[in-house]
């Protein structure tokens, strides 16, 4: 219903937008062109010279950089053709990857990445070279990662985006691990831009809309403003079967819906429809980026930049049929003694539906400036706020009965973080280096926060029907009727001694008086007042980093930082780079260095009840914050923080004319690496616990988790990048590019065998491709361009269990994208395009631990699973 009422309202929109495209191309002449056809090889090559690869320091290029950098302009951001900006980093980084994980919860709204293999809350994100506030979303399972979400950034706010390959927690402070990633903002005082952009998956979902505007005005003389709007619309996409557990390989027969239909007419009449939806949700986004600033003198200028996001989504949960389920085929006693099962109001079984509207801001302001004494200084402070709210609807609280709503609110994450930082920069002559030592050197304060929101009442109460026997119909002791059960009538059919499920008691199955039913709104119960609340924590740091370049050919960097957590302590972390041009066209670099990231706010504190898939099996599941009384039950420890060293090696060279190339070789090791235990089977023991703690739904929790410091381990890795550029003597040219990401990742110590099995080992070493890469060309006659990208995943493995170790191996995959566009005036283009032209697919799940409930791929894979699909684009620049 949502996907239609979707699409019956961005079609206007898009429609609005191309009419909108069309006056523009009308109204503004060629003279006021910001860009005509797409930058030559000339200009692309320049952009090898002129990038700025730090936040601090002397601009160095691509090539001349101590550590591995890549730079992408606007075009390049422009050529991907995505409309998520995590997408556009997948595209153009190979070590950068993304998973789509629908029925994942929150990360169906966040979504996970990675950097070099490391989950992305190990990757400093930066906006105008300043720290970016997280995400609200702390991942259920696995890394646990809480991390800021690139998507919240309008790509079509972007000027460029620099991406850091190297450790940087001495320069940046925490989190800074695998890496830096620096969105740079539009800065022109002029001009500006308007895009539209639709598209759809080959099979015929997944609609897809960009409309975006960009603006540029001047301040004075002095000054700018930069706007840029977007509005993006995705429609639901479905990769799945219909729901049916019977033929799965390592999997007891289930539910079938095509067969149940078969033999019940009646439920067969009700099913138009898949039951369950596996791909890309539902989803709807609003964005805005503002970036100003204006110069008072040479030596004083001031700055500020904002950024709002508004998006929601919406995904299926797993199907509850009508019968086998614990919800709909229990059966309880009302208070008339009558009962009750929610199969009767559920007749074709229920889908809960579940929504995340996520909402995020942030205000960056500043001065900046030199004084007399040639000391540079950038005085600044920042806020940033995420929210996202869940709500659940289409399932009932089932320990409420018949008087349950069908609609809940769940509650709300909300993550905030604020700084103010003093950075300076001094050029000092004292050594008699080629050139002046630059010496960086600054303070910062920053305060975090994380806060959980209590859903609705409905959404987490213990219902009447909570506990057995909830009016005392029957004695405990005798199993025999009370006066209250005396005074049902003989039809209620009441039999106080059937209180086992088994025969023991002399009877079939049980009396439904003695079922209880799960507490709060099935599949995602609400967050309880006892577990809401907020935790916050302060942090100082200060650093100091020198470089510069000893000789014409020898360039030197060292950074030492130390910082100070409320709840962490101190840490202290440096890094040393260098690179040494031995000829005009070779250089060697390298650099080692430490860094650190403390757990944040979130993870320490985040508690979640929900439903998961494990091997196939549905299961409630619990994850709760290490100094829960259950995690210490078990045996949890207190978190603390990881720490990393880093060592890189690399060389770039450019053997001839047009082609550049680099090599950079890395190891990180990580010690006591953040992740969240193996689901621990709840026993009558930990059962206790979990009521005592008064967790929601304590009497229904199949198995807990709690994040751990629960391994070491070392990520090693090599990363290549050629460009090679041609121009051709008919005014053609020809870009040719080729990277590629090679990673091994190995645990080298785990902690407890508990907490971490050997699943966990295997699959934490083997599910992520081991190499990926990109291969791209384009060619250009006059006003046509062709861009061609060829994508290459590597194999990776998956076990199924500890229990039943077999292992599906999947071969490398490659998919085609293309693009044909033409530049019909200075400020008029159109494109058409494919993703995955040949509309490749992974290998199916074989084992069965991916394939119950309609699945059919593995819905965690990095690897894309959702086909081709083909866009149609408009732009207009003024």
């Amino acid at each position: 219903m949502r996907g239609l009422l979707m699409t019956q309202r961005f079609k206007p929109a898009l429609l609005a937008g191309i009419s909108a495209l069309s006056i523009t191309s009308v109204y503004f002449t060629p003279s006021f062109a910001a860009d005509t056809a797409v930058a030559t090889a000339d200009t692309q090559a320049a952009e090898l010279d002129t990038v700025v690869v730090t936040a601090r320091g002397k601009p160095r290029t691509v090539l001349d950089s101590a550590v591995p950098v890549d730079s992408f302009s606007e075009s390049d951001i422009k050529a991907s053709t995505f409309t998520d900006t995590n997408d556009i980093l997948k595209t153009l980084v190979p070590s950068y990857t993304l998973a789509r994980e629908p029925i994942s919860d929150g990360a169906t709204f966040v979504r996970p990445a990675s950097l070099r293999g490391l989950p992305t809350d190990k990757t400093l994100f930066m906006v105008n070279s300043k720290r970016r506030h997280r995400s609200a979303l702390v991942t259920i399972g696995g890394t646990g990662a809480q991390a800021p979400d690139a998507a919240t950034i309008p790509a079509s706010a972007l000027k460029n985006v620099v991406v850091t390959r190297d450790g940087a927690g001495a320069q940046y402070g925490s989190d800074a691990i695998a890496g830096v990633i620096d969105f740079q903002l539009k800065d022109s005082p002029s001009g500006g831009s308007l895009i539209a952009q639709y598209g759809q998956f080959y099979l015929g979902d997944g609609e897809d809309v960009l409309l975006t505007g960009n603006l540029g005005l001047p301040i004075g003389e002095k000054g700018f403003i930069n706007t840029t709007v977007e509005y993006t619309s995705q429609n639901q996409v479905n990769r799945g079967k219909q729901y049916c557990n019977v033929g799965i390989p390592n999997q007891s027969a289930g539910f079938c819906v095509t067969s149940y239909a078969a033999a019940n007419p009646a439920y067969k009449a009700l099913i138009n429809d898949y039951v369950q939806k596996w791909g890309q949700p539902d989803a709807e986004a609003t964005r805005a980026v503002v970036n100003a600033g204006y110069a008072f003198s040479d030596n004083l200028s001031i700055y500020g930049f904002a950024n709002y996001s508004k998006s929601s989504a919406v995904e299926y949960f797993n199907y509850r049929p009508p019968v086998s389920n614990a919800v709909n085929a229990t059966p309880i006693r009302l208070q008339d003694g009558s009962t009750f099962q929610f199969s009767s109001i559920f007749p074709a079984g229920f889908t809960p539906m579940f929504g995340g509207d996520v909402s995020d801001y942030s205000m960056t302001g500043g001065v900046k400036g030199l004084t007399g004494y040639g000391l540079s200084y950038d005085l600044s402070a920042r806020y940033g706020n995420n929210k996202i709210a869940y709500s659940i609807w289409d399932t009932v609280n089932p320990s409420m009965g018949p008087a349950s709503p069908k609609k809940f609110y769940d509650g709300a994450l909300v993550s905030t973080e604020s700084s103010a930082n003093a950075d300076f920069a001094y050029d000092w002559d004292g050594l008699s280096f080629k050139t002046p030592v630059t010496i960086n050197f600054g303070a910062e304060y920053r305060k975090e926060g994380y806060e959980i929101e209590p859903g609705d009442v409905p959404s987490y109460i213990a219902g009447t029907w909570a506990v057995p026997d909830p009016f005392k119909f029957c004695n405990a002791t005798t199993r025999t009727p009370t006066a209250a059960g005396l005074a049902l009538p003989a039809t209620a059919g009441l039999n106080c001694a059937n209180y086992l499920s088994t025969t023991a008691d002399g009877f079939a199955g049980i009396d439904p008086v003695y079922n209880a039913l799960a507490v709060g709104s099935n599949g995602f119960p609400g967050n309880t007042p006892l577990y809401s609340g907020k935790l916050t924590r302060d942090s100082y740091a200060g650093y100091l980093e020198t470089s510069g370049n000893v000789t014409e050919e020898w360039f030197l960097d060292f950074a030492v930082r130390g910082e100070h957590f409320s709840d962490f302590g101190s840490t202290w972390n440096g890094k040393a780079a260098t690179q040494y041009q031995l000829t005009p066209n070779f250089g060697l670099r390298g650099s080692v260095g430490t860094g650190f990231r403390a757990p944040t706010p979130g993870q320490a504190f985040t508690t979640n009840v929900s439903t998961r898939v494990e091997n196939g099996a549905i299961i409630a599941s619990g994850l709760f914050p290490a100094t829960n009384p259950v995690a210490k039950f078990l045996g949890a420890k207190d978190l603390k923080p990881e720490k990393s060293t880093n060592l890189a090696i690399g060389f770039t060279a450019t053997p001839i004319e047009g082609l550049s190339l680099t090599v950079d070789a890395y190891s990180i090791k990580i010690k006591d690496q953040f992740y969240a235990t193996t689901p621990i089977t709840v026993t009558p023991a930990i059962r206790t616990a979990l009521v005592s703690a008064s967790i929601p739904g304590a009497d229904t929790i199949g198995q807990v988790q709690f994040f751990q410091n629960a391994f070491d381990s070392t990520t090693r890795g090599i990363d290549v990048v050629a460009t090679y550029r041609m121009s051709w003597e008919n005014g053609q040219s020809t870009n040719l590019s080729v990277s590629g990401n090679y990673n091994k990742f190995k645990i080298d110590k785990v902690f407890s065998t508990n907490f971490f099995d050997a699943e966990g080992v295997h699959d934490f070493e083997n599910a992520a491709p081991r190499w990926r890469s990109v291969i791209s060309a384009t060619h250009q006659i006059d006003k046509f361009k062709a861009v061609g990208r060829l994508n290459i995943w590597g194999p990776y493995k998956n076990m199924f269990s500890v229990g039943n170790p077999i292992v599906q191996k999947w071969d490398p995959e490659t998919f085609f994208d293309l693009e044909m566009s033409y530049q019909a005036t200075d400020n008029y283009s159109v494109a058409i395009g494919a993703r995955n032209l040949f509309a490749n697919y992974p290998d199916p799940d074989k084992t069965g631990e991916s394939a119950t409930n309609g699945r059919i791929y593995r819905s965690d894979a990095i690897v894309d699973w959702q086909g081709g699909f083909w866009y149609a684009r408009l732009s207009a620049t003024f």
